[in-house]
């Protein structure tokens, strides 16, 4: 435990943490936008999908962007975004985002062990989600990506509950199961008024490599049709391909190894229409400012 501490303790402690702001405080200096990338479980490529998110943004809609990995015992930046090193730390304490394929990132995987469980109780990582937020210079940035933490627990609560989201992305794959999370995720962020950007089907088929026909292993159009049924729509569809395996497991994205492949194309689609979402958001605001948080 003394090992996992030191980082954050060496940043000003994690004891004195209140865990509130007032809602004028919320916001990020610099940041224009916060989404999160969130879905009910485990297991259907949310990180996955944060991750080549976030580097479509910076390189497809040259955007400046930050990719904050809040999944704090399971972190997977530090593979996928290929980082293996910590983040510099700035005169009054915070931490310096590191930065790789045009995105500025920041994990709990830079700061502990490679391998280390960490096996905090919840206030302690509550503490560790504000030093990786509001501890982290993350300069101008456009939008910040946030991979949230599987489920609807004390982490969600505490992202949702101390930070300005703009919106919040839904990740499932189009199996009955996973749906029924992930229309869990998203009821709870709209518990907590954060807009629902959309939802993104991962695994959405395979395509057979000899005869190059789809099949759709996880259902057909299960996502959209769960969106439609919440009153959301579909703005990702991602097909289950080995290159975005190998990304992942090499710390290349796909949308950098292959950036004129269909899967690329699926990620640069799905980032123009987060993008897209959030001035239709940004309008309404500006129309109806007595809403404005």
């Amino acid at each position: 435990m003394k090992g996992f501490l030191g980082p954050l303790r060496r940043l000003g402690g994690i004891r004195g943490y209140s865990g509130t702001f007032k809602r004028s405080q919320l916001r990020l200096e610099g940041v224009k936008d916060v989404i999160a990338v969130a879905s009910g479980k485990g297991g259907v490529g949310k990180s996955t999908t944060a991750v080549n998110l976030a580097v479509a943004l910076a390189k497809n809609c040259q955007l400046k962007v930050g990719l904050l990995d809040a999944d704090v015992y399971g972190p997977s930046v530090p593979m996928m975004m290929k980082i293996d090193r910590k983040p510099d730390i700035t005169e009054d304490k915070k931490m310096i985002p590191i930065e790789n394929y045009g995105v500025k990132c920041m994990s709990m995987g830079f700061l502990v062990e490679k391998d280390a469980p960490i096996v905090w109780r919840g206030p302690m990582v509550m503490s560790a989600l504000a030093k990786m937020t509001r501890g982290v210079d993350w300069g101008n940035l456009d939008i910040l990506v946030v991979d949230m933490p599987p489920g609807t627990g004390d982490a969600q609560l505490t992202m949702t509950q101390n930070l300005q989201l703009s919106g919040a992305l839904i990740v499932s794959t189009p199996q009955d199961i996973a749906l029924m999370d992930a229309r869990r995720g998203a009821n709870m962020f709209s518990k907590v008024d954060v807009p629902i950007l959309g939802f993104v089907e991962n695994m959405s088929f395979f395509k057979c490599p000899h005869c190059g026909e789809p099949s759709f292993i996880f259902g057909k159009e299960g996502t959209r049709n769960a969106a439609a049924s919440m009153g959301y729509k579909l703005i990702g569809e991602i097909p289950l391909e080995v290159d975005i395996r190998k990304g992942s497991d090499e710390g290349v994205p796909v949308v950098i190894s292959a950036p004129d492949s269909v899967i690329s194309k699926a990620y640069g689609d799905t980032a123009q229409n987060v993008v897209s979402k959030l001035e239709e958001l940004a309008k309404e605001q500006s129309l109806h400012p007595e809403i404005n948080l």
